[in-house]
Order: C-alpha cells, then structure tokens, then sequence
C-alpha cells in the first residue's frame, strides 16, 4: 500500500492507519466476472469521454483544459484512498491547529487516545461512505504515483465502478443509459471547475476561511467522530436519546463561521443542483430510459435505507447533500427558465455573481441582482 505521508502517522491522524481500517472493512462490490469487470471500466471511460462534449454544448461553458483533469475508474479501495489525500490537504490546516492545543484542555484525552485510534474511526467511516458514493469530482486532490490529478494543483473525476453496477442492478434500469447518465453528473462538474478558473481558489479560500476560525476543542471533534464510528459498530446505546443528530460540520460556533458556512451551502447548492440539471436536460437526447431512471433514483434518494444508514446521513451531513441536489436544480430552472442559458452563465463571473443561500430558496432575487431586472422586464436575446 502506498504511504499517505511521513509526518501524516504521528499527527492528530494515523492516514496511513484510516487507508488499512478502510480498506480492511470496505465491504465487497457486486459479482461480476474478470471480462465483465473489464467492458464496465471500458465503458465508463468511454462515457465519461462522450459526455464532455454533450455538457459543453448544453451548458455553453467553454472548457480548455479539461484534458488535463483525469478521469479515473476506481473500485472502492481507490476511492478511499482518493479521498484520504484530499481530506489530509484540505484539513491540514486545523488538525494542526488542534495538535498545538494537545497540551490545553482535552490535551490528556487526546495524548491517550492518539492518532492511531483516530486513524481507526476514520477509516470506518470511509468504508462506509465507499460503497455509496458513484462519482465524484475531487477539486483539492494531490498527485501521488497510483493517482494522478491536474497538473495545476488539484482536479480529478472519479467514477466508483462497484457502486455504479451495484445501484444500476438495485434499480433494474438499463446498465448502458445509467452508466452514461451517471457520467453527465460528474462530467458537470468537472466542467464547472475546468471553465471557472477562480472557481476551486475561491472554494478553498472559503473553507480554509472557516477553518481558521474553528476553535473545536480536540476532546469534542474525537467525541463526534466516535460516535459515527459507533454508529457502525452496533448504533447508539440502548436507551440514549438522540441529541438532535448534529453533523460533524456543525461545530460551529463564530458567527463569521456561520456566514461562510451559509456561503458555501449556497455555492454547494448551485454545483450540485447545476449538474442534476445538466444530467437531465442532456439526458432525453442521448439516454433513451432517462425517464425511468431518473424516477426511480429520486425513489431511492428519498427513500434512504436503514434507521442506521440515515443516522449516519445526518451525522455525516449527508442529508445535507440531498437538500442541496434538489434545492440547486430548482433554483438552476428557474434561472434557465427567466433569462436562458447565457443569462444564467452570468453566474460563473466572479464570486461576487454567485448566489447567497437566500437566493437559492429565491431565484428571482438573484436574477434582480445580477441581471438588474425588474418585474416585468427581459434580456435581449
């Protein structure tokens, strides 16, 4: 296995230790034969490359170094230690932060517990988000030598194959169509970053932002990441009451933290409510049972699974995410709907044209803002 890192194993988080739990743990993909297993890969990769020029053409998003962001079909291993490299870079900062305050309060819990048992709870968690996650665009990624990102400083699509065969077949819906379907989602959003040079700083500069005003007591943050991993274990102690399900990003607690959590949630919004809108509206001309597939994925987004599945949701704030596909493409359609496609371009000009979370529930009032549009009034074509 490839090492995450020297110093990464003698920190607040044993990386190389979450990458061996997760990987240990991670439960098996779908039966598929060694000659199956090769077609799906092919396939996808074929897909991911046809959807390119569908998104741009729907999306009129002019994108010059999209080739320079690799696509790569992984199975759920790889995604896990995808996602390590890219949690470790974004999260530097504040694990550092909360490695200083070791000898403050919590310091005894911590030097106790260590890294290596952090290392172990995190990586159950990522074996439990590793079999549900189908795609997903890594904005912060790192290179490394098993997983090669833009040369630019971060980018790359991933397509989980496993997951992707496991949902197609639970869903009984055409296998060729879903896999390209899928391809559009994650291809919007590589478009998305590709097209908006600012678009990844300013992300960062948002979440490093956040973190610096975070003053978690290390104790806490350990608290909130046994629980999840507890969750798994068995879920809560017979008898506990719940305590509301907060999320491990609500530990919040500035109010310059809650502004720009309020401006990511909204920028989040928009990115995934821009990609279910491009997926479907690409859709009819290139995915025959689009219809069928789309009715029955919103079934089971809405549906969720076990009493235990959703509670991790929750603590994960992966309910979040849900809200955010459907109030993003709600907001992205009505948008479309008022000025058009170029009129809604309008949002990638700079961070001072993206929508706050008010808008997002109110597309009109950004249509207003940027457009300076009255009621009543319209763009010319």
């Amino acid at each position: 296995m490839t090492s995450i890192g020297g110093a990464a194993s003698s920190g607040m988080v044993d990386w190389n230790l979450a990458v061996a739990t997760a990987t240990r743990l991670v439960r098996p993909g779908p039966e598929v034969s060694r000659d199956e297993a090769r077609a799906i890969v092919a396939e996808l990769r074929r897909h991911a490359r046809a959807s390119e020029e569908h998104v741009r053409a729907y999306t009129r998003m002019a994108t010059e170094d999209v080739h320079d962001t690799p696509v790569l079909v992984v199975d759920r291993p790889g995604w896990v230690k995808a996602n390590v490299e890219g949690f470790r870079e974004i999260l530097k900062p504040l694990l550092d932060k909360m490695q200083e305050r070791r000898s403050g309060p919590g310091g005894a819990v911590l030097g106790a517990v260590g890294g290596k048992v952090t290392g172990v709870e995190l990586g159950m968690l990522l074996s439990f988000m590793s079999s549900r996650v189908l795609g997903q665009y890594e904005t912060f990624a790192p290179a490394s030598r098993d997983l090669p990102a833009a040369a630019n400083g971060g980018g790359r699509l991933l397509l989980v194959a496993p997951n992707i065969v496991h949902v197609e077949r639970e869903l009984d819906v055409d296998p060729h169509d879903f896999r390209l379907w899928v391809c559009l989602h994650e291809e919007t959003h590589r478009t998305q970053f590709t097209a908006v040079p600012w678009l990844r700083d300013h992300l960062e500069g948002e979440i490093q932002s956040f973190l610096a005003e975070t003053e978690v007591d290390p104790s806490t943050f350990l608290e909130r990441i046994r629980e999840a991993a507890q969750s798994l274990a068995g879920g809560r102690p017979e008898g506990e009451e719940d305590d509301g399900g907060r999320s491990l990003v609500e530990l919040v607690q500035s109010p310059a933290q809650r502004e720009i959590l309020a401006r990511l949630t909204a920028v989040m919004s928009l990115l995934e409510g821009h990609a279910d809108f491009v997926m479907d509206g690409v859709g009819p001309a290139v995915v025959p049972t689009v219809g069928e597939i789309r009715e029955k994925f919103q079934q089971r987004r809405q549906k969720g699974a076990s009493r235990l599945d959703m509670a991790l949701r929750k603590l994960l704030g992966l309910d979040a995410k849900l809200r955010q596909y459907r109030d993003g493409e709600r907001f992205v359609r009505a948008v479309v709907d008022e000025v058009g496609m170029d009129g809604f371009n309008r949002i990638w000009t700079s961070p001072n044209t993206l929508p706050t979370k008010a808008e997002i529930a109110k597309p009109a009032d950004w249509v207003a803002r940027v457009h300076n549009r009255t009621d009543g009034a319209h763009d010319t074509p």
